[in-house]
């Protein structure tokens, strides 16, 4: 599973030809929650608050770079790195 971007501890992965709705995967200190492009868990549970406010922070600054990402996925060509927060 291609990793997308990688800030503050998170790992952000994309895997190709992935089922709807449009998600990433997110893991950080171990744990493992997937996400909409909304900043919805969809499953799991990172088991921290700081580290999934990043995350929906990191969405906001990103949608469109995860839509396109997505798109590339669906359609089994490279995905693009994503710049981390800062």
């Amino acid at each position: 599973m291609p990793e997308i971007s990688r800030f503050f501890g998170i790992i952000i992965r994309m895997f190709y030809d992935e089922h709807n709705p449009p998600h990433f995967h997110a893991e950080y200190s171990g744990k493992k929650a997937i996400f909409d492009f909304q900043g919805n868990i969809i499953k799991g549970n990172l088991s921290s608050i700081t580290a999934t406010k990043l995350i929906r922070e990191w969405i906001d600054l990103h949608s469109i770079e995860l839509e396109e990402d997505w798109k590339l996925a669906r359609a089994s060509k490279e995905i693009n790195k994503i710049k981390p927060l800062i």
